[in-house]
């Protein structure tokens, strides 16, 4: 069952903690496995905004991972990179 709390179809948030588990991907950053909430459709939509350079889709991909998990800013290049590289795996 999902409840869809934001007017973008392609988020639809869990209405259980089973069904959030789900949607968590781990990443790993400075050598720390972190798991981040709704990585997998973040990238989906970020690849089909079909963005020209890397720089587009970096700042695009920390605006909407940043929506759905705490970033530290001291961290903010590392969980940069580690998320570009997991995206590039997966796209």
């Amino acid at each position: 069952m999902w409840c869809e709390l934001t007017e973008e179809k392609e988020y639809k948030i869990p209405c259980c903690a089973a069904k959030a588990t789900q949607q968590i991907s781990q990443v790993t950053i400075r050598g720390i496995i972190v798991g981040l909430f709704m990585l997998n459709s973040i990238f989906e939509k970020i690849a089909s905004l079909n963005l020209s350079s890397d720089e587009q889709v970096q700042r695009n991909l920390l605006r909407q991972v940043r929506i759905y998990n705490y970033l530290p800013r001291p961290a903010g290049d590392a969980y940069a990179e580690a998320i570009m590289k997991k995206y590039r795996k997966g796209v």
